[in-house]
């Protein structure tokens, strides 16, 4: 089973609380759980670029009895760039010599585009040589074809890519469920607002200046965003109560953590991302939860997420909190390494790139064009579009390059 499927039936066993209205929750669009049509392949939008309309003629004939295609024609590397801009398409089957753009050009400028990177190509020539197949691959051609074409394996290749395309179009579908829920979760308390975009930022700030991976920080970024995923199976009267919680309610609230990582998991690619969900509220002297780790047992990026939550929510007015000022807040911060609660060299840091303004600058965010981030950006642009529809306007700040 795919992986939105997978995690379309995990999330058909979530319970609504028994005690909250959900009412202001934005509403998941309809049919984003649903397994996507099987059809071997056999519809689609197909893009021809040729020079010469002999050859589009042809390959739509070979094309037109294999399957339901929506075909459209450009005669040019600029004619096909256009035709992207307005419509969407599922497979480019393209000449490698265009008169304009270079077939190898034309899918560089393609795969370097967030919009685009994702779409298939299968790149055709006359031109005889490994030499040639080897260019066109690099360049970011999915499949390579030498004329003159057998019909039946066109239709082949055509399907196996249309196949592929539907099933990068899933993955991309479970993540926005993901993300919706992410969404929704912070939509709940108005008090939160753009919260997990602050995160997402400065947990991606504090691991530049640490010098990790950008798969690592690729994961602080999607975790500041799906780190309290799991509270939304937590009533609204534990999560916003105005009085302290009971003993009864702590064991619920402190489920969150456990119940967002199970609700990510299906997500293969989401795995770097899970132990910041699960250990976000664990402490350095072993006193946290869901698993009482201590010290270095405490994942990294679990470390680093946590002490930005914790700066976070201190400078942001709450229900039984005024907003902290930026002094008042480190301070909290520099108190709790005294208790022991928290790593004492990360907050050190997180600390120096505060007085020197560098989370606001020189360091302060990933580049969001790096492919691993596409279905996430456009499915948080995508929820945005959502509630902006149903509510206030409110404008989402996208990350900036790293200086």
């Amino acid at each position: 089973m795919s992986d939105a499927g997978s995690l379309s039936n995990f999330l058909s066993e979530l319970r609504p609380p028994p005690e909250p209205s959900l009412s202001t929750i934005p509403a998941i669009p309809a049919g984003l759980s649903a397994e996507p049509i099987q059809d071997g392949g056999r519809s689609g939008r197909l893009l021809l670029i040729d020079s010469l309309e002999i050859n589009r003629r042809l390959a739509k004939g070979m094309l037109r009895s294999a399957g339901q295609y929506e075909f459209f024609e450009a005669a040019t590397g600029r004619a096909a760039l256009d035709i992207l801009e307005k419509q969407p398409v599922d497979l480019i089957v393209m000449d490698l010599m265009m008169p304009d753009i270079s077939g190898p050009e034309f899918c560089r400028r393609l795969k370097s585009s967030r919009k685009t990177q994702l779409l298939p190509i299968l790149m055709i020539t006359s031109m005889q040589g490994a030499e040639h197949e080897v260019l066109g691959i690099d360049a970011g051609a999915d499949e390579y074809l030498t004329k003159p074409l057998h019909p039946s394996v066109l239709r082949a290749r055509v399907r196996a890519l249309l196949r592929h395309k539907t099933a990068i179009d899933s993955l991309d579908e479970a993540e926005t469920i993901l993300f919706a829920l992410a969404q929704a979760v912070e939509a709940r308390d108005s008090y939160t607002a753009e919260h997990c975009q602050r995160l997402a930022t400065y947990s991606v700030a504090l691991g530049v200046a640490l010098g990790l991976s950008r798969p690592e920080l690729v994961a602080l970024y999607r975790g500041g965003f799906l780190h309290d995923i799991g509270k939304v199976s937590i009533p609204d009267s534990i999560l916003h109560g105005s009085k302290r919680l009971t003993d009864a309610e702590w064991v619920i609230m402190k489920q969150h953590t456990v119940r967002g990582e199970e609700i990510c998991r299906p997500m293969k690619s989401l795995a770097p991302v899970l132990p910041i969900i699960r250990s976000h509220h664990e402490k350095w002297d072993g006193s946290g939860y869901p698993d009482g780790l201590s010290g270095e047992n405490i994942p990294l990026l679990a470390r680093i997420l946590q002490i930005v939550d914790i700066f976070d929510a201190l400078i942001t007015e709450r229900t039984y909190k005024r907003a902290f000022t930026v002094e008042e807040a480190t301070r909290v911060l520099e108190d709790e390494v005294t208790r022991g609660w928290r790593d004492p060299e990360l907050v050190s840091l997180f600390i120096s790139l505060l007085n020197r303004n560098m989370l606001e600058s020189t360091a302060s965010l990933i580049d969001t064009d790096w492919p691993e981030l596409s279905s996430m950006l456009r499915s948080l642009q995508g929820m945005h579009s959502g509630i902006q529809a149903a509510s206030t306007p409110q404008v989402i700040q996208m990350p900036k390059p790293v200086l």
